[in-house]
Parts: structure tokens; C-alpha cells; sequence
């Protein structure tokens, strides 16, 4: 197990701890990148995979909110697909389209040819993360991964998809297949956030993006006993542990179940509510839409007030604690100017 950073004076690792922050800790997911015009002058310089791949390019991505906003977090500039590239997976991450597969998993021979992650083909990720922890000084840096459903999802529809049919249909329909890809993904995960936490990040996050397409049985069924391996795997680091989707109300106690110590929320529960879900003694995470950054400032100040305000009834109610973030990463169109002025304010509350 590596040396963690010893960082008492992290709001941020207070909150996700459960102990008290000086300051309500604020961070963005896709901070690191997006809306930032020093983001679009570097990737104009580099294909997204190209920049998922250089050591130096992923470190200044991930250092310049930290330095433009203040957050009280960074996060890793990367890629929930970059593992799959880390096991020979032929993929390219297509310019206003996503992730393609150039070969996608349908059936058992499939599954049966999937290798296994070979870290050296990700060592500019640990490379970036040492460069990182050697750069950030007080700030924690956050490592993630994508969840094996979300990577799943990808590999079976070939890229993004709207209704995740065809991930569905295999689940359903070729149970044994299905689970032995989850098995092999469940490593791929756990593997990609060890190398992570070997080089030294401070927490991490699994992004289940799409798991909000399902109902509870088939989660509870299909890929919940595969993500809480992964958070099985890693709970001895004790390093905050944060699990995330979108749409993903009706899953939030089954999320907590799994192994989480934190739970992002997304915009469309309360965080009150989202206390009730999940397991006592989570933090959660969240939960402003992001949309609202578009709608002026007046608008992003009640709405942010009005999140704190429910992050403080939920920690009432039991949550650990709370970490003002918003319900989904931000949007490509937002003014980096509002997102400065949301951490100050929140900052102040």
C-alpha cells in the first residue's frame, strides 16, 4: 500500500470522511477540461487519446481548474475507456461522438478473447498521478474509473448509446456471458484504480454512468455484486471511495450497499432524500444541475444556496457529510467566469 499524502486540512477529505469541514468542499466533475479555453488551445494540439497518453498534457489539464477556480479537489484528466485501450481493446474516442469500438462484445467468444489490463500500457496515468501528488500540494487529487456496467455498455452497443438495448438484451437474454464479461471488466476496473492509488491519488471515483437504464431487480441482479467487488477490492487503501450515475435515484441504496463511502447524487433527488437511501454513515455528493450555469447568475446563485441548504438537512438527517459538486460533469458551453464565482460563494456559505 502506498504512503498516502497526509492532508488534515482538506475540506474536501473532511467532508468525505465524516468530519467537519472549515469550508463547504467544492469540486466539478469534468472540471478538467470542457469549458476551459486553456483546455481547447492544449487539445487543439492532441487528439483526446493522444492527450490520455501523455503524462505531461493530463497533468496540466488536471491542474488547471484547481488553479482558475480554487476547487478543493482536482481530478484526474482522463478517460473511463483508457483501460480498455490499457488491454488492446481497438477503440478511438471520436470528436462529438464518444467512444467507438472498432470490434464490439456480443457474444461468448467475445468475452473468452477479452486480455487483461497490462499496466504498462497506461504508465503515463501513474506517471501523471506522481507528477500530481508532487504538484498539488494541500489540494487531494481524485483518481476514477469507469464502473464494468458503463465499460459493458460501451463495448457491447460499440460506443454511446441512448436506450443501451442491445447491453440489455445480452444481460437478459445470455446470463453466462453476461457475467463472465463483468467479471473480466470487474478486474479491468479494479486494476485501473490500483494503479491510481499506487501512485498515490488521495480518493477515488467509479462512474457508472448508464446504470441509471435499469430497474432495481435487474442492478440488484446483474451489477451490483460486480461493482462492490471493486469497491471490496480497494476498501483496505481506506481512501474515500465514491460511487456516481446518473438517473440513478431509485438505485442510490443499492449504489451505498455495494461498498461506497461516498454516493454522487445527481439533480433530479434531493440530497435529503438520497439521505434516507443510502447506507448510514455516507457521505454524498452533489447536486446542482448543470444546466443552471446557463441561466444566469442570479439563477446559479439561489439554486447553489439552495443545495447547501439541502446538503446541511441531509447531514441532519445522517449523511457523513457533503461535498458541493454538481448532478452531472460540466456542460461544454459554460462560462469558466460562473463556475470561478460558484466555488467562491460556496466557499462563503
Amino acid at each position: 500500500m502506498t504512503n498516502r499524502r497526509d492532508l488534515p486540512g482538506s475540506p474536501y477529505l473532511a467532508a468525505a470522511t465524516g468530519r467537519k469541514p472549515h469550508r463547504i468542499p467544492v469540486w466539478f466533475m469534468r472540471q478538467a477540461g470542457r469549458s476551459l479555453p486553456e483546455y481547447r488551445a492544449l487539445r487543439a494540439q492532441h487528439s483526446m487519446m493522444e492527450a490520455c497518453f501523455d503524462a505531461e498534457v493530463i497533468c496540466e489539464v488536471t491542474l488547471q481548474p484547481v488553479r482558475r477556480h480554487d476547487v478543493d479537489a482536482a481530478i484526474l484528466f482522463s478517460d473511463i475507456v483508457v483501460p480498455l485501450r490499457g488491454a488492446e481493446i481497438d477503440l478511438d474516442i471520436v470528436p462529438d461522438v464518444g467512444p467507438v469500438i472498432a470490434a464490439p462484445v456480443r457474444t461468448a467468444a467475445d468475452v473468452a478473447a477479452l486480455k487483461p489490463l497490462d499496466p504498462q500500457r497506461i504508465q503515463p496515468v501513474s506517471d501523471a498521478v506522481a507528477l500530481l501528488v508532487a504538484a498539488l500540494g494541500e489540494v487531494p487529487l481524485i483518481g476514477f474509473a469507469g464502473a464494468p456496467f458503463t465499460l459493458a455498455s460501451y463495448l457491447v452497443e460499440g460506443g454511446p448509446s441512448r436506450h443501451h438495448a442491445r447491453t440489455k438484451a445480452m444481460m437478459l437474454a445470455e446470463p453466462d456471458s453476461w457475467h463472465a464479461l463483468m467479471e473480466k471488466l470487474t478486474d479491468l476496473t479494479t486494476g485501473f484504480l490500483r494503479v491510481q492509488l499506487d501512485a498515490g491519488v488521495d480518493a477515488v471515483q467509479v462512474f457508472d454512468s448508464w446504470a441509471g437504464a435499469l430497474s432495481l431487480p435487474d442492478y440488484c441482479s446483474y451489477v451490483q455484486p460486480h461493482s462492490a467487488r471493486v469497491f471490496a477490492a480497494l476498501a483496505d487503501d481506506g481512501v474515500p471511495m465514491t460511487h456516481f450515475g446518473v438517473g440513478t435515484g431509485e438505485l442510490l441504496g443499492a449504489m451505498s450497499a455495494a461498498g461506497a463511502t461516498v454516493v454522487g447524487v445527481d439533480w433530479r433527488t434531493s440530497l435529503c432524500d438520497a439521505a434516507a437511501r443510502v447506507k448510514s454513515g455516507t457521505a454524498l455528493q452533489g447536486n446542482l444541475d448543470p444546466a443552471v450555469l446557463l441561466a444566469g447568475w442570479p439563477v446559479v446563485e439561489r439554486a447553489a444556496r439552495a443545495v447547501v441548504d439541502d446538503g446541511r438537512r441531509a447531514v441532519d438527517a445522517g449523511a457523513a457529510g457533503h461535498i458541493f459538486n454538481l448532478g452531472h460533469g460540466v456542460l461544454p458551453d459554460t462560462d469558466p467566469g460562473v463556475l470561478t464565482e460558484l466555488v467562491s460563494l460556496v466557499h462563503t456559505l
